[in-house]
């Protein structure tokens, strides 16, 4: 029983010492991969704000903002995908290239229903660009309306009695 046991042993650490000397030959260092050239003709996607604020708002209505920008690069910008930071906040952005030299705007709105208070939200712009991913703010305050401040309008019934 002791040696089928020692024999065991010497083939398991025979087996550890071979797994630690043997690499695969693809194998390379982080710090061996060949740097990649930026494309000095690609699209820049330069924003003339990227931050706006609503202020304070009313809650109930939604508000919007454009924001706009260039493709100050040489080739077409296309934005493959904008992304809000939260089901509150919808943006709308163009599906088209941008080619270079040319403007466009990617249209925010911000659902303010049922949310008073302070809110900070981001959009996340990915495209072709230079700098894949961009990010834009849009921030404001809702106020709650109060209702004992506004009196209802009374609608004339549309049954009137008949005299």
């Amino acid at each position: 029983m002791k040696k089928n046991f020692l024999f065991f042993l010497l083939i398991a650490a025979a087996s550890f010492s071979f797994a630690q000397q043997a690499k695969p030959a693809t194998e390379t260092k982080k710090d061996d991969k060949p740097a990649v050239a930026a494309n000095p003709n690609a699209p820049v996607l330069n924003f003339k704000e990227e931050n706006y604020n609503f202020g304070e708002v009313s809650e109930g209505p939604q508000v919007t903002h454009e924001f706009k920008f260039t493709n100050d690069g040489k080739e077409p910008l296309i934005l493959s995908n904008v992304k809000a930071s939260c089901g509150c906040t919808t943006p709308s952005w163009p599906k088209d290239p941008i080619l270079p030299g040319k403007e466009a705007t990617i249209l925010v709105t911000y659902n303010t229903q049922g949310r008073p208070g302070n809110f900070n939200k981001s959009i996340t712009i990915t495209s072709n660009a230079t700098a894949p991913s961009k990010v834009i703010y849009i921030k404001g305050e809702v106020v709650k309306v109060d209702p004992a401040k506004y009196v209802p309008i009374e609608q004339p019934s549309m049954l009137s009695p008949k005299n």
